[in-house]
């Protein structure tokens, strides 16, 4: 009859989370009741000759690591498993399996390199071990492709063999496609897994299905503690326990993996969350590779409707193997909306003439000095521009908008506010919700594609002036970036990664200022790190 059969890999895929350092105590603790559990099989960590050893990590250089960590711990009838990405730990590293710890190694591989992997599991075998073949984002694999991935497995004949559904894209449907077409071309001896992600919060919905299914086969599903994992996390393994005991006649001790929960996983669980969230909802949606995600997220100034039109338009070849550089050009060439700004810097141009002008920004130096900044608009009677908000306090004549990002708030903002109706003057990278701004300016001309943060609103802001012919601004709430504290008047305007950059920022403002003190001058009402 064949078998259904449980594999936690908590120690291993939860790693990602707090960098494989559980400590050693709670690693032999995870360990120990997972084995009084009576889950089949436990991947103990990662081999990969770049790490040194670590007594309180499961990602070791060599076999020989594994067996100082668990040295003395009794692994009872559990099969215990190792796992290789392909090409991060040669063979020379591994004893032979009688020799350590280790019972099976799996070995992950991407598409591309699946000859050259299954010639390595084949090696990997002949040492004793069994072996587990672990197809790396099976969703990539054409049918075609399927079979002839089947048809070399069969000639090494792994173990086991699994389809890993890396991003999390697989529903129940595709699946059973995938597994339909490998069951009927693998030999019937080799076992087939399945590992799931929670980009769609069907780990656990896949996991159950893939088990339920009417294989002879011997089939695997993998779990981890409380779902504990990379990026969205994965089927829990409670839940697959409760499943099988419920349904498949199992007697797997679930309370034994709830206390690992409670004493171990629960502590790192609240230092650094995991599972399904809008990030990796979107990276499996756009079944792309969520480094993409984060990169778009991160510049902060695209709205999710221009992350999702960015992250549609990856060309296929480049969507699940990540390119920083061809990220960048994307977002570049996505921002940089071609417009002719003639027409707008001339009517502009007339506008500021020769008035004094106050540019705002959103410091939290405009609240500190509010004494000084009325004053001088008292005095000077200035024509004012804030860069990306609406203040609540004074009343502007024009709104400087970069931000596509900014542009739902700042609509917000202005309603029912003493700026309702203030005139928008934005850059042709953001779009407006109905109908055109009145003064549009070409985003391409404004940037600094020479630097790491190409769209500086201020550096930004002080070119559209000179374009305009302004020869002189007075600044205030451009209060610069600080490492210690927030110097934003509202802490949800600001750069996520500004403290850590800030003395990078500050820096590029002043060299600018610099670069411009013939064609523009710049004078600080409030107190500012770039004017230092």
């Amino acid at each position: 009859m064949a078998k259904r059969e449980l594999l936690d890999c908590t120690l291993r895929d939860g790693g990602y989370v707090n960098d494989w350092e559980f400590g050693h105590d709670k690693i032999v603790e995870i360990f120990e009741r997972l084995v009084s559990s009576g889950v089949e099989y436990i991947e103990i960590g990662f081999l990969d000759q770049r790490r040194n050893f670590d007594m309180n990590r499961t990602i070791f250089p060599d076999t020989k690591s594994a067996n100082k960590i668990f040295a003395g711990v009794d692994k009872g009838n559990a099969t215990v498993l190792a796992m290789i990405d392909y090409g991060t730990c040669s063979i020379e590293k591994l004893q032979p399996a009688q020799d350590t710890f280790i019972d099976g190694i799996r070995v992950i591989f991407k598409e591309h390199l699946m000859y050259d992997a299954l010639d390595f599991c084949n090696q990997v075998q002949k040492l004793g071990y069994k072996v587990f073949a672990q197809m790396v984002s099976v969703t990539t694999y054409t049918d075609e492709k399927l079979v002839e991935y089947a048809t070399e497995c069969n000639k090494m004949k792994p173990f086991a063999t699994s389809m890993v559904d890396t991003y999390g894209l697989l529903d129940e449907e595709h699946l059973m496609h995938i597994f339909r077409i490998l069951d009927k071309h693998l030999d019937p001896e080799i076992k087939e897994g399945y590992h799931a992600h929670n980009n769609f919060q069907l780990g656990f919905a896949n996991a159950k299905h893939f088990l339920a299914c009417d294989s002879k086969r011997d089939l695997l599903a993998d779990g981890t503690l409380y779902g504990m994992g990379k990026s969205a996390g994965n089927a829990p393994l409670e839940l697959l326990m409760m499943y099988r005991n419920e349904k498949q006649d199992a007697h797997y001790d679930v309370t034994q993996v709830l206390e690992a929960i409670d004493n171990v996983i629960m502590d790192i669980y609240h230092k650094q969350y995991w599972g399904y969230n809008m990030f990796f909802y979107l990276a499996a949606s756009n079944e792309c590779h969520p480094n993409y995600v984060s990169y778009f997220m991160n510049k902060r100034t695209l709205s999710v409707r221009q992350i999702t039109t960015l992250l549609n338009s990856l060309k296929p070849e480049k969507k699940l193997l990540y390119d920083a550089k061809y990220a960048e050009e994307m977002y570049i060439s996505y921002q940089s909306v071609e417009c002719n700004d003639k027409q707008a810097l001339n009517q502009l141009q007339k506008i500021f003439g020769n008035r004094e002008i106050m540019l705002m920004g959103p410091g939290s130096n405009i609240k500190r000095q509010k004494t000084k900044v009325k004053d001088f608009i008292v005095e000077q009677r200035p024509l004012i521009l804030a860069v990306n908000y609406a203040p609540a306090d004074i009343k502007v004549d024009y709104i400087f908008l970069t931000k596509a990002k900014r542009y739902t708030q700042l609509i917000n903002d202005l309603q029912g506010s003493i700026n309702e109706g203030t005139d928008i003057i934005a850059t042709s990278n953001v779009t407006k919700t109905a109908g055109k701004f009145r003064y549009v300016l070409r985003y391409e001309d404004l940037i600094d594609k020479e630097t790491e943060i190409i769209d500086n609103s201020l550096i930004m802001l002080l070119k559209a002036m000179q374009a305009i012919g302004v020869k002189k601004v007075s600044l205030a709430g451009f209060d610069g970036y600080s490492k210690n504290e927030d110097n934003y008047f509202d802490v949800s305007r600001e750069y996520g990664f500004v403290k850590e950059k800030a003395e990078y920022l500050n820096n590029y403002v002043r060299k600018y200022l610099a670069e411009v003190k013939d064609k523009i001058t710049v004078e600080f009402i409030t107190r500012s790190y770039y004017a230092r």
